[in-house]
């Protein structure tokens, strides 16, 4: 299973970075995209990422199941007591993918009890890597370059300034909201946008202030993300509640949140 003292992340950026070069294949190609039967895009490139992952996975952890958005989910009666899993997207942002604006990533994460230990997030197309291990911080190395640690910025309702990640040109009615609070309260804001789980890795860099994400994701989505902002030293909330996200639930779907 896992050791948590002898734990290795090594291995899961050569993963990923694997599962890149698959993806970028596929990318620096014409290809063609499916449907899936919730008419979300999949194209060959998720495919050949998921089987890269799935395969190193059984190899380096046996025994350690995995929940990743392109293989079937076991009914939650056989996974609600896994102490340890793995929760895999191995394309996400498959819509910017598809519109080739590179803002896509590879998500690999290590659950335990419910909540993220360890996570890699890999942009491709940057060769760019995030990776934090539970109490070990969090990290980004770009191609061949030496990691920098990431450490994150000043909480959002401690900075004068504040730069949001969100959509300018297509804001939802709750995030514009949210930044009229922060303007009654005296706020400069600015708008940051990306695609994909980089959106929550903009604030782990400090690049961002905070993401209000007021939609529809799925664990998958956030998890590796969600291990990298806290190894930051940031937070990863339920909306609602503002406590942590938990993983591996009945419903797959995550609540609103805030990465502060």
């Amino acid at each position: 299973m896992i050791d948590r003292e002898i734990f290795d992340i090594a291995p899961l950026l050569a993963t990923a970075e694997r599962a890149g070069a698959a993806i970028l294949d596929v990318y620096n190609k014409d290809f063609s995209v499916e449907t899936k039967a919730d008419d979300s895009p999949i194209t060959e490139a998720d495919k050949r990422a998921n089987a890269i992952i799935l395969e190193d996975l059984a190899r380096l952890y046996p025994g350690v199941p995995v929940i990743s958005e392109e293989t079937k989910t076991l009914p939650f009666e056989e996974r609600r007591h896994w102490d340890w899993f793995w929760l895999v997207d191995p394309l996400d942002g498959t819509k910017e993918f598809v519109k080739r604006n590179g803002e896509f990533t590879v998500n690999i994460a290590l659950i335990h009890r419910g909540a993220p230990w360890a996570g890699v997030v890999y942009q491709p197309v940057t060769e760019t890597l995030y990776y934090s291990v539970k109490a070990r911080g969090a990290w980004q190395r770009i191609g061949a370059g030496s990691p920098e640690r990431l450490e994150g910025g000043p909480h959002y309702t401690d900075a004068d300034a504040v730069t949001v990640v969100a959509s300018r040109s297509h804001m939802s009615a709750e995030v514009e909201q949210f930044v009229n609070d922060l303007r009654a309260n005296g706020k400069v804001v600015e708008f940051l946008s990306s695609g994909s789980s980089l959106k929550l890795c903009l604030v782990a860099s400090g690049a961002a202030t905070v993401y209000p994400r007021l939609g529809p994701t799925m664990e998958w989505d956030t998890a590796a993300a969600h291990a990298v902002a806290e190894g930051a030293g940031r937070s990863v909330l339920d909306f609602g509640t503002r406590q942590p996200l938990t993983y591996n639930k009945a419903n797959l779907l995550n609540p609103w949140f805030i990465v502060e």
